[in-house]
């Protein structure tokens, strides 16, 4: 049957703000405590989520969560009511008050890692939540995701959803950010590409010195087994060290795969020609087709201030690829010059389109961290929720509900208004009922 790929992107949220809070993520601590524009950074997502439509590939918006996060502060003893709640961690603890209140999960790259059915021995696609349990902030994520996802992909017959891995350094995972998928066509048996920073049982393996490794290799393969994969159609591969320590925070900030191509940079991995090797083995029906970009073309420094990498690469209806880059490529010269070249090289990828996507950018995420990679067949795409898939109408009523309820100027200090707290659960309540998701969140209990 019939099987294309879908990217569900996640709506930005009421308090995107700039609190600095993910170590490693040079964009996020550069842009430490600057004003945020919530509303525009909703609708540039819109945006991207609208034009990727309207060129033929099928778009689904996945709601943001409830922050501030309340009940979290609740079970760290913060007691009395929601005002009192705010007021007392924000004089204790600004910092943790900032953590609560992050619009991280706009990222859902980083939500959950998800296996086509046509690699699952079930035959069934496959959600787990991932426990991003490297940052505080995103820690308290996957709860909530696991419930959004399960409204938004509920028949049981075609989708099998897991509960996060144990909240433990020994198994932190990031997600689909660390995840790539390759295959001859989207509805054949595929390989499952899983990138780690470190081994987490092995203190004498390699590992990055300077900045954490957030994904384990024990993880991954635990997703592999959770997911009913055989090992010939999963590959590890081992980021590598260096690479983390320049700021490359996911593999997704330095490498980006779809159908048979993988599009990376000479210092993504550990064992480069062990991996494409492997993947190319177990590629079934088609050819690896690795593009490698040189540090003398684009060195790892300006792949992160670009992040050129961290976009979307998706097929055409002609067979041809397509690469969605931020607009800040244009803004490194090398990049662009690449990216010049690499249109007119006459390989698998002819066509770049830049997006503004300043927002999300200053806090590390570009077009690949707002998108969550989802393959399904005919029968599979007509079990998920229909009203969180893009359309005209979609488009205009979202608009309209974030004109109506975010904010165009946010400073951390606003985070302790219980005002804020209040506009956001009006807006996330009405918003349940656009998307039709129940009651998802805890304040609808």
């Amino acid at each position: 049957m019939a099987a294309r790929e879908l990217n569900f992107d996640g709506l930005v949220g009421p308090t995107h703000n700039y609190s600095g809070l993910s170590y490693g993520n040079v964009a996020s601590e550069e842009n430490v405590m600057a004003i945020s524009n919530p509303k525009e950074a909703a609708k540039q997502g819109l945006k991207k989520m609208k034009a990727l439509q309207e060129m033929g590939f099928k778009q689904g918006v996945l709601a943001p969560h409830h922050r501030p996060n309340i009940d979290v502060l609740r079970r760290l003893g913060f007691t009395g009511s929601d005002e009192k709640v705010l007021s007392d961690v924000n004089r204790a603890s600004p910092v943790l008050l900032a953590a609560v209140s992050s619009a991280s999960c706009m990222w859902t790259a980083n939500a959950v890692t998800v296996s086509p059915s046509a690699d699952t021995l079930d035959q069934r696609v496959h959600f787990t939540a991932a426990n991003l349990n490297a940052k505080f902030h995103r820690s308290i994520e996957h709860e909530l995701t696991s419930n959004i996802m399960k409204a938004s992909f509920s028949d049981a017959r075609y989708f099998a959803h897991h509960d996060a891995l144990p909240s433990v350094s020994q198994f932190g995972d990031e997600g689909a950010a660390n995840h790539t998928r390759f295959c001859a066509d989207y509805g054949s048996e595929g390989v499952e590409f899983f990138v780690y920073g470190r081994r987490a049982f092995e203190e004498a393996a390699p590992k990055p010195n300077k900045y954490p490794a957030r994904q384990t290799l024990e993880a991954s393969e635990a997703i592999a087994r959770l997911h009913h994969l055989p090992g010939e159609r999963v590959v590890y591969a081992q980021q590598k060290p260096s690479t983390i320590d320049a700021g490359v925070f996911h593999n997704d900030v330095i490498s980006v795969g779809n159908g048979n191509v993988l599009f990376y940079h000479e210092e993504a991995f550990s064992e480069t020609e062990r991996v494409l090797s492997e993947l190319d083995r177990k590629l079934k029906g088609a050819t690896l087709n690795p593009i490698k970009v040189s540090s003398g073309d684009v060195t790892v420094d300006e792949a992160v201030r670009s992040y050129l990498f961290n976009s979307q690469l998706l097929t055409k209806s002609d067979g041809s690829m397509m690469l969605v880059v931020p607009s800040e490529c244009k803004e490194v010269e090398s990049v662009t010059a690449y990216l010049d070249q690499l249109v007119a090289s006459g390989g698998p990828i002819d066509q770049i389109e830049m997006f503004d996507l300043k927002q999300s950018m200053r806090n590390g995420g570009g077009p690949a961290c707002l998108r969550l990679r989802v393959v399904l067949t005919e029968n599979e795409q007509a079990a998920v929720n229909p009203n969180i898939m893009m359309s005209d109408h979609l488009f205009i009523t979202l608009n309209q509900w974030v004109d109506k309820h975010y904010r165009d100027r946010l400073t951390t200090d606003d985070l302790a208004d219980s005002t804020l707290l209040r506009e956001s659960e009006t807006a996330l309540d009405e918003l349940t009922q656009i998307l039709k998701l129940g009651s998802v969140y805890p304040f609808q209990k």
